[in-house]
C-alpha cells in the first residue's frame, strides 16, 4: 500500500513526508483493517512532523501520521462480532485504552495513562489501509461522506468536550478564540446549547466562517485593530488559538466567576483570585462522547468545512495550515 512516512521529523518546507510502498497491515483477533476513505490533518500532526515534541513523540521512526481517520473496513480478525467487511468506520486520536485504569473504568478514557495514539504511538491515517482496535471503532452514519466525516474524529470530539466543559446555557454569551479545524466546530457546539456565541480571531476568512457557523459576531483581539471585545463581556470563553496572548485575553473577556475552558497548551498567567474565574484544560472526549457527535452530524446539526487533498500533498497540505491558509479543515483523500 501508499502510505505518506514520516522517516525523521523536519521543517515541513524541507518535505519530510516520504510517499512510500509498505507493507499492507494484518489484524490480530480483536483489530480490523480500514481501507481509508479520508483523513483529517491537524496542527499536532505538524508539530509531530517538525520534530517539536522530540524525543517523545512519536514514538518510533518510521511512523505513519494522521488521526482522525474514516474508510471501509476490508478485514477483521477473528474476535470481532460487531463490524464485518464492508462497514463504514471512524478512528479518532485514541487508538486504544488500557480499559481497566481509573479513568476508563469512569468513562474518562482519554485520561488513560496507557493509551495509545492512533499515528503517534501507531501507524495512523496517511496511508491507503490502517490497522485499528475494533473497539475504538465507530460506525459511520449513511448520510455523511468520508470527507465530512473525517473531521468530526479529532475537532469533533475535541469540540464537544470542550463545551461540555464551558457548561453553558441558554442566554449565556462565550468567546470562541481560534476559529480553526477545532473552533469551527466549537462555535456549532456551543450555539447548541443556547448560548450566544462570539468569534474571536484576526483572519478576515476565519471571521466569515464564524457568522457562516452561527456566530452572533466576530471580532478582532485587543490590540489587532478593528471591533474588540469588552472586558468582562463574557460569561465563559474556550480557547484553542495557540498563544499565550489569547489566554490572556480569554481572562480579559470573561467576568468574573465565569470559566475558561482551554483546549491549547498555554501560559495561564497570575490567576486573580478575587475574581473566582474557573479555568480548566480539555484533550478529546469519551467513546459515548464520540457516538453523540456522530449523531449531531447525522442529524444536520454539525458539518465540517474541509478542503481535500490527494494523499500524495500531505506536504503541502500541512504547509497551507502552517501559514494559515487553511480555510477550517484539511482532508487527505487517498
Amino acid at each position: 500500500m501508499k502510505a505518506a512516512l514520516l522517516v525523521q521529523a523536519g521543517p515541513i518546507e524541507t518535505k519530510p513526508l516520504q510517499l512510500r510502498e509498505v507493507a499492507d497491515p494484518t489484524p490480530s483477533a480483536t483489530q480490523i483493517v480500514i481501507k481509508v476513505g479520508a483523513c483529517g490533518v491537524c496542527r499536532s500532526n505538524l508539530h509531530m512532523v517538525e520534530g517539536d515534541w522530540l524525543p517523545n513523540t512519536p514514538a518510533s521512526f518510521p511512523i505513519i501520521p494522521g488521526h482522525e481517520v474514516v474508510g471501509t473496513v476490508s478485514a477483521v480478525g477473528s474476535a470481532v462480532t460487531h463490524l464485518a467487511v464492508g462497514d463504514r468506520v471512524g478512528v479518532q486520536p485514541i487508538w486504544k485504552t488500557c480499559g481497566v485504569c481509573e479513568y476508563c473504568f469512569s468513562g474518562r478514557e482519554q485520561l488513560c495513562r496507557q493509551r495509545q495514539i492512533t499515528g503517534e504511538t501507531l501507524d495512523g491515517g496517511y496511508a491507503e489501509y490502517m490497522l485499528a482496535e475494533s473497539a475504538y471503532a465507530y460506525p459511520l452514519p449513511d448520510n455523511l461522506s468520508f470527507e465530512e466525516a473525517a473531521p468530526l474524529f479529532c475537532p469533533g470530539i475535541t469540540a464537544y468536550g470542550s463545551v461540555s466543559k464551558a457548561h453553558l446555557t441558554p442566554g449565556q454569551k462565550v468567546a470562541v478564540l481560534g476559529v480553526g479545524g477545532v473552533g469551527h466546530m466549537v462555535i456549532q457546539m456551543a450555539a447548541l446549547t443556547g448560548a450566544d456565541v462570539y468569534a474571536v480571531t484576526r483572519s478576515a476568512e476565519h471571521q466569515a466562517v464564524a457568522e457562516e457557523l452561527g456566530a452572533v459576531k466576530s471580532f478582532n483581539p485587543q490590540g489587532s485593530g478593528g471591533s474588540n471585545v469588552s472586558d468582562n463581556a463574557m460569561d465563559a470563553a474556550i480557547v484553542f488559538a495557540p498563544s499565550d496572548a489569547s489566554v490572556a485575553e480569554a481572562m480579559r473577556i470573561v467576568k468574573p466567576g465565569g470559566r475558561i475552558v482551554l483546549g491549547v497548551a498555554q501560559n495561564v498567567g497570575l490567576l486573580d483570585i478575587g475574581d473566582e474565574r474557573t479555568v480548566v484544560g480539555s484533550v478529546l472526549g469519551n467513546r459515548q462522547q464520540m457516538r453523540e457527535v456522530l449523531n449531531l452530524a447525522a442529524a444536520g446539526k454539525l458539518r465540517s468545512v474541509h478542503a481535500d487533498f490527494p494523499l500524495a500533498e500531505a506536504n503541502e497540505a500541512l504547509a497551507l495550515l502552517k501559514a494559515g491558509k487553511v480555510r477550517a479543515r484539511a482532508v487527505l483523500v487517498p
